[in-house]
């Protein structure tokens, strides 16, 4: 079932840091607990109080350390701002440093309990330190922590790779097991390459790739030229590879026409992937790659009904293959273990990542159809591509622990049930707000994006930073988390937050999740 080679991580070191900070935390008394607490908010922080609309600029008023004479480092005084030798997202700041965490909770240094709606980047999929997950990683760690790949296999990841491949069906019949998601996309990349040089009459010819435009596939070079975020592109646009082309991306709520139906909105679609098609030449595109559910750069859009088959088809008449990646998506996240399987489409390649090991350790994978398996069986007998860390036995470990945890404790049910009560609860509290241009998502993995004017869906601007100052205000004054995205527009503007619970929240940390949210969107957008 698994794909002998090489994945690159420091992930031993990272595992023996991660298992010695404390993992001992007082429960709390309840789930509900008062917001006094946890809009106290890190102490010395700036609290941000009024947002212009018109400006983009706010207010800022000092806390009690300012008033006695600290020093207030901004982004005028990046040198003093962060003395971290980490470099950070931003050099001006340093995040919160988080020194324990226990189930939905974050603890940062000082006290600050801070509720991750977001499980980070929709990573954290069964919560904060799991005891059983931790006890894995530690049998794992005690019977030997390191192999390479290319010569040896270990237990662990066989298991792994078994369970994702039954999982399919064993439709998707080998798993490549690297340490991210970006680099299960350059393995898909180089995969649909190889396959098409391993058929019986090769097609040398197919070197071309189509993506959509808002999409994220990673930031290496390869990943980031088969995305189609224009912000993330713009800084190394002239060093990105130039065998990529875009088209619309399924998003309803900006693309459909007032007087389209699905069916029509999917036609069209499926049109312009045909001319796409047609302008590089059928014979020269070696695959289609699209988010199933569309993530950070566009904010948890599902696709219309039959987009994905329809999309699927154009790629079998032209003989290309089709890329689905659930790197964020996937693993659960929308209520079935694969996004796919709601969509009545099964990939040539899949690629998986953040739910797969939940956060435990840095695993991702590439899942990989017996037909394109059988191609290289019958070609050379390799996948000419390894990495140093592939197949981690410690993070193989930590994700059979967390895909047994999601499997016996029935999460994903709870996710598809709760699920629904999370998109209905947040249309009650914020459907109506006039910054609010849309709410949307499946399963645990939902995207709210604001807009300036609501019956316009007219943008705020980027220079505005909205999504990025209700990020801040969340995490300063009402100690929760969640994702920003920015560029959901058009590539630059637009503004979103997504909201991924862990799959075994409860009714009551959705309410939570919720209120918070409100609270927050209030504060900053009135």
């Amino acid at each position: 079932m698994y794909i002998l080679r090489r994945v690159d991580f420091p992930l031993t070191q990272l595992i023996f840091n991660y298992l010695g900070s404390s993992i001992k935390l007082a429960m709390r008394s309840t789930v509900t607990r008062s917001l006094s607490k946890a809009t106290r908010a890190r102490k010395g922080c700036i609290s941000l109080r009024r947002f212009s609309l018109t400006t983009g600029s706010h207010k800022l008023v000092e806390t009690e350390k300012q008033r006695d004479g600290e020093q207030n480092h901004t982004s005028t005084n990046r040198e003093s701002g962060d003395k971290s030798a980490i470099l950070h997202s931003r050099l001006d700041t340093k995040p919160p440093t988080i020194v324990s965490s226990n189930g939905n909770y974050l603890i940062a240094e000082g006290g600050q309990e801070i509720l991750d709606a977001s499980g980070g980047a929709a990573v954290a999929c069964i919560g904060h330190n799991n005891s059983r997950v931790n006890n894995a990683i530690m049998r794992q760690l005690q019977s030997f922590s390191y192999i390479y790949a290319p010569f040896f296999t270990s237990k662990a990841s066989e298991k792994l790779a078994t369970l994702l491949s039954e999982s399919t069906q064993n439709q998707l019949s080998k798993a490549f097991i690297v340490s991210s998601g970006t680099e299960a996309i350059e393995a898909a990349l180089k995969m649909a390459r190889q396959y098409f040089l391993e058929l019986p009459t090769p097609e040398p010819s197919r070197t071309r790739f189509i993506a959509r435009r808002q999409s994220y596939h990673g930031n290496t070079l390869g990943s980031l030229s088969l995305g189609g975020h224009v912000g993330r592109r713009a800084p190394y646009a002239p060093i990105l590879t130039t065998n990529v082309s875009h088209v619309s991306p399924c998003y309803s709520y900006r693309g459909k026409r007032a007087e389209e139906s699905d069916e029509d909105y999917v036609a069209r679609l499926a049109q312009e992937l045909e001319d796409e098609f047609q302008a590089v030449g059928p014979s020269n595109v070696c695959a289609f790659v699209a988010e199933t559910v569309s993530g950070t750069t566009l904010g948890c859009v599902p696709p219309v009904p039959g987009y994905l088959q329809v999309m699927k088809e154009v790629c079998d008449r032209h003989g290309a293959l089709f890329i689905l990646d659930e790197v964020m998506s996937g693993m659960g996240r929308c209520g079935t273990l694969h996004a796919w399987e709601q969509e009545s489409v099964v990939p040539d390649l899949q690629t998986i990542a953040k739910g797969l090991g939940g956060g435990y350790a840095p695993i991702g994978a590439l899942l990989v159809n017996k037909r394109v398996v059988q191609a290289l069986d019958k070609g050379t007998g390799a996948f000419v591509h390894s990495q140093t860390y592939q197949g981690h036995p410690v993070a193989c470990a930590a994700a059979y622990e967390v895909q047994k945890i999601i499997k016996e404790e029935n999460l994903l049910q709870n996710v598809r049930s709760l699920g629904d009560y999370l998109g209905n609860r947040l249309k009650e509290q914020l459907g109506d707000h006039k910054h609010v241009g849309d709410i949307r998502g499946r399963g645990f993995f939902w995207g709210i994006e604001f807009v300036k004017d609501k019956e316009t869906k007219e943008p705020f601007l980027a220079e505005q930073k909205i999504a990025p100052l209700i990020h801040k205000t969340g995490l300063s004054e009402y100690s929760i988390s969640f994702i920003p995205g920015t560029g959901v527009a058009d590539g630059k503007n637009g503004d979103i937050i997504q909201i991924a619970p862990p799959y075994n929240a409860t009714k009551a940390d959705i309410d939570l999740i919720v209120e918070r949210t409100a609270l927050v969107v209030k504060r900053v957008l009135g």
